[in-house]
């Protein structure tokens, strides 16, 4: 049975503070066309679980519709590293990490609807050590893999440099520690810096401390 870990798009979304807000209408009826009702949205395009592609922080990156869907499909762990501000390669080192895919865990329940003040993110030494352990998509329960002031995306610039793709604001609340098959396909926007997603998880097995 698949999982759902995608948040649902509708006008309460919070957004970055400077982005586009999400919203959908229908401009065209069934009554108005007489066949059918045709739906139009206009978004950022990093509301809700979405995915970064490179061109977001830097402008020679890949942009969207360049990018490997085979990154986005695969084996995944889920990990739970509660009530930290720094998710440390120590912290990591206690897990049985396994697949391509890390998700982690930060809290137990998430409100869509409000912006967070802060998020919990990696160190340096954390990511290097996911990358040495063959990590190549890290995912993440809140809306970005920095601090939300940074200017300088230190951690999106140091996942990139160890080739290491980015999801985030995955919905993890209902979700325990394992592995799992997971999948989650960008849009295919040509020239895009990101994508929201429809991301899910099927449960493989359990997970132990080591």
């Amino acid at each position: 049975m698949w999982m759902d870990i995608t948040q649902t798009l509708d006008h309460s979304i919070a957004h970055w503070p400077e982005d586009t807000p999400f919203s959908y209408e229908i401009p065209v009826t069934k009554a108005q066309s007489g066949s059918v009702n045709i739906g139009k949205i206009e978004t950022s395009t990093h509301i809700g679980t979405h995915i970064d592609a490179p061109f977001h922080f830097n402008d020679e990156g890949l942009k969207v519709d360049e990018l490997d869907i085979n990154r986005y499909i695969g084996d995944a762990t889920v990990i739970e590293v509660m009530d930290q501000a720094l998710i440390t390669e120590e912290a990591l080192k206690s897990f049985s990490i396994k697949g391509t895919i890390l998700l982690i865990k930060t809290k137990e329940q998430a409100n869509q609807d409000i912006f967070p003040e802060t998020v919990p993110v990696l160190s340096e030494k954390a990511v290097e050590h996911i990358a040495k352990i063959g990590i190549k998509l890290f995912g993440i329960d809140v809306t970005s893999v920095d601090p939300v002031d940074s200017k300088t995306l230190d951690i999106h610039h140091k996942l990139h440099r160890n080739d290491i793709m980015i999801i985030e604001n995955a919905v993890l609340g209902d979700v325990t520690a394992g592995y799992y098959d997971f999948i989650a396909l960008p849009l295919k926007i040509k020239g895009a810096d990101g994508s929201p997603v429809r991301a899910a998880l099927r449960r493989q097995g359990g997970i132990s401390n080591e």
